[in-house]
């Protein structure tokens, strides 16, 4: 899949930046440590995929700095297929476009 980064402002998201499509509200101090990512519609189980809202994604191939698990709470633009987005703040200058990124669940027990 291809993984890029989205930041929560306006022109990126919708006119609510700081609330996810699962409804979870983003502190002003957010980055990449936060582990937030949205997934494309067609990888959400409520449009047929397998990952749902506050799953625990491992994910591989993107940096040695990025990689690691994440939890999904948003969804991507209906135009994208097969993608995911990391969440960082602007100040972190990151400029993401990644093909061949893996990711999988993470089960907890």
């Amino acid at each position: 899949m291809t993984a890029t980064v989205y930041e929560a402002v306006p022109s990126q998201t919708d006119d609510e930046p700081f609330v996810t499509a699962d409804n979870s509200r983003i502190k002003s101090s957010y980055g990449t440590k936060k582990r937030w990512m949205a997934l494309s519609r067609d990888l959400l189980k409520q449009w047929g995929g397998e990952f749902e809202y506050g799953d625990k994604v491992r994910v591989r191939g993107l940096s040695a700095e990025l990689d690691g698990v994440y939890t999904v709470h948003d969804t991507m633009n209906r135009r994208h297929r097969h993608c995911m987005d990391v969440l960082a703040h602007p100040s972190e200058n990151l400029d993401i476009f990644t093909p061949g990124v893996k990711i999988q669940k993470v089960a907890f027990e």
